[in-house]
């Protein structure tokens, strides 16, 4: 039988203009741009809608748009009445999917992913840590390339499993330096070192999380209305309390979403919806298995498409 998952993309899928067709358009993604503007107390739509860019890549920025962004997507698309058996989101995008299985509602969620930003910026000192993009490289090889250098004083881990070939590796500048200049000096692969904001998924993100933790207490979470398969253990979850305390570890685990999308297929999912902005998800999806179906939900076209 025909199974669907809803996904949620992550920071770096944010454009400036995002949301505004369905903003414009339908009254209940209004709503959420309006809200997500009283609980920040600040015009977050303003920023999402007109830019610039280089302030809404700022990572305290980000998260709240994305979530906002993906939210209102959502609202656009339940006209269709199209319920998921599961849900999934890189990242942050986590959050985006907590509030699409009713775990959280988008005004707590909304103020979490800021605050979460904030914490997560502050979290190391501006230029001590960095984050790069390894591709072609064998997981398992890269794995122990990290612990060896990690031995050696200069921590660095894996952050993202994408899909097979696309590996993100987080930590300090030296150890994720090293990283890149060891994987060019073995040939027939690349690492692209990533414009971010701290050494986001890896061990110098737990004083953030700490911090978070401390807020995730002060809110409600429900229990799913479907399975939530979740970064840190790649697995279906459904009681609140593991959930919450997962987002904790979620900051300075690496993102399992290679594995998160191959448990999804094994159990049957064969047609994935990603809602928000831009088609990341979709193209990573995609590698991992090119035999199922990604539908993108990033306009007022596709959510409207009765596909």
């Amino acid at each position: 039988m025909s199974k669907i998952a809803f996904v949620f993309p992550g920071q770096g899928a944010q454009t400036v203009g995002m949301g505004k067709d369905v903003y414009e358009a339908v009254p209940q993604s209004r709503a959420v741009f309006e809200k997500g503007d009283e609980v920040l107390g600040f015009p977050l739509s303003r920023l999402v809608f007109e830019g610039p860019d280089s302030e809404l890549k700022q990572t305290v920025n980000t998260q709240p748009a994305l979530v906002t962004a993906s939210v209102a997507y959502l609202e656009a698309l339940r006209g269709l009445n199209i319920t998921p058996d599961y849900v999934a989101g890189h990242s942050l995008g986590e959050y985006s999917a907590l509030v699409a299985a009713g775990v959280l509602s988008y005004e707590d969620a909304v103020r979490l992913v800021r605050l979460r930003g904030q914490f997560m910026e502050e979290a190391v000192p501006g230029g001590q840590g960095a984050m790069a993009a390894v591709l072609g490289a064998e997981r398992g090889a890269l794995t122990e390339l990290c612990r060896s250098i990690s031995e050696s004083g200069n921590s660095v881990e894996l952050a993202n499993v994408n899909c097979p070939g696309q590996i993100v590796v987080s930590g300090s500048v030296a150890g994720v330096g090293e990283v890149v200049q060891r994987v060019k000096e073995a040939g027939g692969k690349r690492a692209i070192p990533l414009e971010v904001s701290g050494p986001f998924h890896s061990s110098l993100m737990k004083g953030a999380a700490e911090r978070l933790a401390a807020e995730l207490q002060k809110v409600t979470f429900n229990a799913p209305a479907m399975p939530v398969v979740v970064n840190v253990t790649a697995a279906p979850v459904t009681d609140p309390e593991e959930i919450r305390n997962l987002l904790v570890a979620q900051v300075f685990s690496p993102v399992l979403w290679q594995d998160s999308v191959e448990w999804l297929i094994a159990a049957g999912v064969d047609t994935f919806v990603e809602i928000g902005s831009g088609s990341v998800l979709a193209g990573l999806i995609r590698k991992i298995d090119k035999n199922v179906k990604v539908v993108n939900i990033n306009s007022l076209e596709s959510a409207g498409a009765g596909w």
